[in-house]
């Protein structure tokens, strides 16, 4: 609104702001329109942006990987005992029967130490003397206070085998605590704490099998015993006060697979397409049998049927859809009088026709149309999709909208079509490699006809199908022919006030002058 100073009809009694209110409101249409056709605007680039996340997730996560023929070699197996031992089996897997033994899990190595005693404090009683009492090391107190000979001592932590073996010295200071020599130590590559509840030091090594294990050596004390026996380190060892020190080696996994031996520092073995997982050990041979997984593969093209079926009945919806032309944006004063449920309808009622014909959108369908209704060439013979019982239904036949769905002959979960002879599991049966091998030719096609339209262009981005960078532009164009319209609005409005502003200067003239001339009539008379 413009800050100029408007005069209202003080001299003409006439209702200026009313007048040029009405006036103004005919000429504000235009700024209306323009404000409902961005609000369509950005109506249509969010129905853009919903339906290209759905093409690019199929384009993506499904068709990137049903374009290769292993995706469908699927295998099921199946253990004699599972208590013994799990198995998956991929696409690489032997159809058969197999023998298993399971010799050895794998393990970690430990060493438990002996409880810690010799920490006195003496308290002093009621009647002056005094009484000294045991009590508990904390991982605050140093370890010169264990042993005092233990200061300048080291001791040596190896983890590994071989030229791999790491080792690391562990000088013992006079201000190092228990806190710290703990660190240390899981700086060498160990697990270890102070539990003080026990009063022991607990040592591991940070995984299964032979490759993390570890050994522990060190200086010896004055005394001729080992830095180690001083904090109960020392494996195997009893001590005067009855604990004990124990030690659990490390060992790797070992099974033994169609006579054939396999050790893992895990009890997860891959072999020849078996992942094997070991979780008891076998007193006798137990069998594996793996087969196809006909279910498996059929799961996998139905799932990507359906799929498609969603996505290209909501393209083919939206772009048949009614016209909405009788519908424009509601204004505030408009949904006022209405429920929100009416105001959600109407709404709806423009959105949904807001890709109605529209060419790009066109395009898309063609394409998937095109790639699911040509021929493959499969062990020198082309097929199609209706040699395996996938076809659309007869014009008639299907729901309006969901004329480019196809439907898989005996399908329990399609009541159109489940009384059909299953032709899809009888390819599958008799030939699975050929089915796999269709399919990853029919779903590449596909993958590549969307991977053509994904491609950045002056108008698109990347993997966007639609013009995201034209709407975005006409986007902002509206914006612009909003602020104009609006500047012109208000420039139309100040000069119907200035006219007015005139008009009540000049009838204010002539009224002063009338003024002027009653009065010397008055005088003179």
């Amino acid at each position: 609104m413009s800050d100029l100073l408007r005069v209202t009809g003080m001299y003409s009694g006439m209702d200026t702001e009313s007048i040029i209110s009405q006036l103004v409101e005919a000429k504000s249409v235009k700024v209306t329109q323009i404000k409902n056709e961005q609000t369509k605007h950005e109506w249509k680039q969010n129905v853009w942006q919903d339906l290209n996340k759905k093409i690019y997730s199929l384009y993506s996560s499904t068709l990137s990987n049903l374009r290769l023929s292993g995706t469908y070699k699927k295998k099921s197996t199946t253990c004699s005992d599972t208590t013994k031992a799990t198995v998956v089996a991929s696409e690489t897997a032997v159809n058969g029967t197999q023998t298993l033994e399971v010799k050895h899990l794998a393990k970690a190595g430990y060493l438990t130490g002996a409880e810690l005693k010799g920490k006195t404090t003496t308290i002093t009683n009621a009647d002056g003397t005094d009484t000294t009492k045991e009590v508990d090391w904390t991982t605050s107190d140093k370890m010169s206070d264990i042993n005092s000979d233990l200061v300048g001592k080291k001791i040596t932590v190896s983890v590994g085998t071989g030229d791999e073996a790491k080792t690391t010295e562990i000088e013992i200071t006079d201000e190092m605590t228990i806190k710290d020599f703990v660190s240390k130590l899981k700086e060498a590559g160990v697990s270890a704490s102070f539990d003080e509840n026990n009063q022991r030091f607990f040592i591991s090594s940070t995984g299964t099998g032979l490759e993390k294990e570890f050994t522990l050596s060190s200086d010896s004390l004055a005394s001729g015993d080992s830095a180690l026996k001083a904090l109960g380190l020392e494996a195997n060892a009893t001590y005067e006060n009855g604990s004990v020190c124990t030690r659990i080696a490390a060992q790797d996994a070992e099974i033994v697979l169609n006579g054939a031996t396999f050790t893992s520092d895990t009890n997860t073995f891959t072999v020849n397409g078996l992942t094997i997982n070991a979780v008891g050990v076998t007193t006798e041979e137990i069998s594996i049998n793996t087969t196809t997984d006909y279910d498996g593969i059929y799961e996998t093209i139905k799932d990507f049927i359906t799929e498609y079926n969603e996505l290209i009945n909501e393209m083919t919806q939206k772009y048949g859809a009614d016209s909405a032309r009788d519908y424009d944006v509601l204004s505030d004063e408009e949904k006022e009088s209405m429920t929100d449920e009416e105001v959600e309808n109407w709404e709806n009622k423009i959105k949904d026709s807001l890709l109605r014909n529209d060419n790009t959108l066109n395009k898309i369908i063609s394409t998937m149309k095109n790639a699911m209704s040509s021929g493959y060439e499969v062990k020198g013979k082309k097929m199609y999709l209706f040699d395996f019982g996938i076809e659309t239904l007869g014009y008639f036949e299907a729901e309006e909208g969901e004329r480019n769905a196809y439907h898989i002959d005996g399908d329990p979960d399609d009541d159109k079509t489940a009384e059909e002879t299953d032709k899809l599991k009888t390819a599958i049966a008799a030939d699975p490699e050929g089915t796999a091998d269709f399919f990853a030719a029919l779903c590449k096609n596909l993958y590549d006809g969307l991977d053509e339209m994904m491609k950045s262009t002056d108008y698109s981005s990347m993997y966007k199908v639609y013009d995201d960078k034209k709407l975005k532009e006409e986007y902002d164009d509206y914006t612009t022919r909003i602020t104009e319209a609006e500047d012109e609005l208000n420039d139309y409005e100040d000069r119907w006030y200035e006219k007015f502003s005139a008009m009540e200067v000049a009838l204010s003239k002539l009224q002063s002058n009338s003024n002027v001339v009653a009065s010397m009539l008055g005088t003179s008379m």
